[in-house]
């Protein structure tokens, strides 16, 4: 983040805390119910947000060098992503073109080509096929038209997009609204990954997402773990399209007045969440990187999976740095495997149990109601 960006969050923020105010809606906002519980709902936003947009794969630390690859199956669609030997980004649908076993498994990084378990069938990590066993039997086909599927992809900003469906262009600076220099400024590319959990949990997707977009409940459920730390109900809000930022500030930020502003630094004093539209919550802490990368289960409304990775700005090379940022990530999941997540299941049960159709959302959640708003939004528009 520009520092004369910083500079303006923070004079927003003390102006807040001399207020005892925060950011605001313009109205009250009601959302049904029905689009945390709603089957044909659930159909249209794997139609529309998981098909048709950008979908963050990773950081480019993922990817390190020429053969590195990662695999993702969450969208529902197999997808394989590649470093290639120019070093450029691939993405393909992780289907061999003989008879459709998968070609790659996990991640990491193949010395020479994808093998397919089933046949032997290979691909290099341009996509390309380059070898069929027993070449004889099968006379005709063409491995210049038999290569891996690709898939829109591309590397901006130092975070890996693609789109889960083959054809067409993949525009991420169009799709982030205006976010696209702030998040270079970030220089994520620098960071290093730490650790990938996947968690699974008995509620909507929408529902995780949500509970990254309001320090309305930090002085009451987070009140003996990240509450002392935060301002509770206190946050700033900005939209980018269909995109979000949201500055929840720490406690320690009221130093800052005593400093010259050229000396403010933002970071350190806040958590900074992005919701990367569709289902990627991306949060700048002082000294670390999480994502949240979240998709619906199967056709299940109440069920959803995520991925939380975890990057650092150096690599950990020691024991006491490891000892570290583990405490880090374990602090990261047990607020929300102890406190968030039984909430929000609970949550979804309360839908079920029809005690209303409408939720309601105050004003002193302005993100939140973006984020959902932006849902509709995009489905909407889809159905144009």
């Amino acid at each position: 983040m520009q520092h004369q960006t910083q500079v303006d969050l923070t004079r927003e923020i003390l102006a807040h805390i001399e207020a005892r105010s925060t950011a605001l809606a313009d109205d009250v906002t009601y959302t049904p119910t029905a689009v945390y519980t709603d089957p044909a709902w659930l159909k249209q936003e794997k139609r529309v947000l998981f098909r048709r947009y950008p979908l963050v794969m990773g950081l480019s630390c993922q990817l390190p060098e020429a053969g590195s690859y990662l695999t993702d199956d969450f969208s529902d669609v197999p997808i394989l992503v590649t470093r290639t030997r120019e070093g450029t980004v691939k993405a393909f649908l992780n289907v061999c073109r003989h008879r459709g076993a998968k070609v790659a498994q996990g991640c990491g990084r193949v010395r020479r080509n994808f093998v397919c378990p089933y046949h032997g069938w290979s691909y290099d990590a341009d996509g390309e096929l380059v070898g069929i066993p027993d070449r004889d039997s099968f006379a005709g086909v063409e491995a210049e038209a038999r290569g891996l599927v690709e898939l829109p992809a591309t590397e901006r900003h130092g975070l890996i997009w693609v789109t889960p469906t083959p054809g067409g262009e993949i525009d991420v600076d169009g799709h982030l609204g205006g976010l696209a220099d702030e998040l270079a400024a970030y220089d994520v590319g620098r960071y290093h990954h730490y650790e990938t959990r996947v968690l699974r949990q008995r509620m909507n997707w929408k529902i995780v997402i949500d509970t990254f977009l309001e320090p309305y409940h930090f002085g009451v459920l987070h009140q003996n773990t990240v509450g002392p730390i935060f301002i509770p109900n206190l946050c700033l809000f900005h939209p980018f399209g269909l995109n979000l930022r949201e500055t929840l500030p720490r406690r320690t930020i009221a130093g800052l007045q005593a400093l010259p502003e050229a000396e403010w630094d933002l970071i350190t004093h806040t958590a900074i969440v992005y919701v990367l539209f569709p289902n990627t919550v991306f949060v700048m802490q002082a000294d670390h990187i999480e994502t949240w990368r979240v998709y619906p289960v199967g056709d299940r409304v109440d069920e959803c999976v995520m991925y939380l990775d975890f990057y650092i700005p150096e690599a950990a090379e020691s024991d006491a740095a490891r000892r570290h940022w583990d405490r880090n990530m374990d602090l990261a999941i047990r607020t929300v495997a102890e406190e968030d997540f039984p909430t929000g299941e609970g949550i979804q049960a309360g839908f079920a149990a029809g005690a209303q159709d409408h939720l309601v959302f105050g004003r002193n959640e302005p993100a939140l109601a973006h984020f959902e708003n932006s849902v509709q939004a995009a489905l909407a528009a889809a159905a144009e």
